[in-house]
């Protein structure tokens, strides 16, 4: 029904990446409003998790990663235009929020840039929306969340199994927002072929531990089966919140000046010292 917001598998190659995604977002089994909003289009893949109840959070959600939108097209961004968008992201939130209640809102996501010609993911993050990159069949939680429950497990006074069923983990403890000023965290990281990246809210995560999460991003090859199966196991846990997921592929890294689809194994000869040899 109207409570599914899904978007369709997408696919888009560039000189130097080619990649395929797909994204979902859900009002979750208690909630009459999707505060949530995602942004998914080449080379922007952001989830921003609204609070304030009502229509305050998803004004706040959606002016976040609306702030991408100009770094959409047909070319990777750079870092100095990411820098910019998280910065217009913070304004246009603040100066809403000055003329009405708008509440807060998360960010969290990746931006594929060009770091000296080499595609590069950019992962942000502000609050407790979660980056994940999934390579070589493990699962890497990139973001740290902003939390009370981060810092009591960072500090060791609380274990990470029982994170997920404390009273307190949704408050979180960096946002955007009115009188928000702390910064966004990110991360560098070379993008490589076979990595799937999963951007989601917290209604995910809430609700499906990382072990399932890593498995079916494993078991399930497309990018719209794996975010759909992933949306269906917080539903079917009872998810009370909003769940947003955005599921990306990298099929093919161009590397330095060979094609992009090039599938040139080089000779022992390239790869192997000549004192080497027996």
């Amino acid at each position: 029904g109207g409570r599914m917001s899904a978007i369709g598998e997408f696919r888009f190659s560039h000189p130097s990446i080619s990649l395929r995604w797909a994204g979902a977002t859900h009002v979750g089994m208690r909630r009459t409003v999707n505060e949530d909003s995602v942004f998914a289009s080449f080379p922007v893949f952001v989830v921003a998790d609204g609070m304030g109840g009502h229509a305050a959070g998803d004004v706040a959600s959606a002016l976040a990663v609306e702030a991408f939108r100009s770094l959409k097209g047909r070319t990777l961004a750079d870092v100095e235009c990411v820098e910019a968008a998280v910065e217009h992201a913070f304004e246009q939130v603040s100066a809403r929020a000055a003329d009405e209640a708008i509440g807060g809102t998360t960010l969290s996501g990746s931006v594929l840039v060009d770091v000296s010609g080499v595609a590069h993911w950019l992962v942000l993050n502000i609050g407790d929306s979660r980056t994940y990159l999934y390579e070589q069949g493990s699962l890497e939680q990139v973001t740290i969340d902003h939390s009370v429950v981060q810092e009591l497990v960072e500090t060791g006074a609380l274990r990470r199994a029982d994170a997920r069923r404390h009273p307190h983990r949704n408050v979180i403890t960096r946002a955007l927002g009115a009188g928000e000023r702390q910064p966004a965290d990110a991360w560098l990281r070379p993008a490589e072929r076979g990595q799937r990246l999963l951007v989601c809210s917290d209604g995910l995560t809430g609700e499906v531990d990382d072990a399932e999460i890593a498995e079916i991003l494993g078991d399930v090859a497309s990018p719209a089966a794996a975010a759909a199966l992933l949306l269906r196991r917080a539903l079917d846990a009872g998810a009370p919140d909003n769940v947003s997921i955005v599921v990306v592929d990298v099929d093919a890294v161009a590397i330095a000046d060979e094609d992009l689809f090039d599938t040139h194994v080089p000779d022992l000869d390239d790869t192997v010292p000549r004192e080497a040899r027996p």
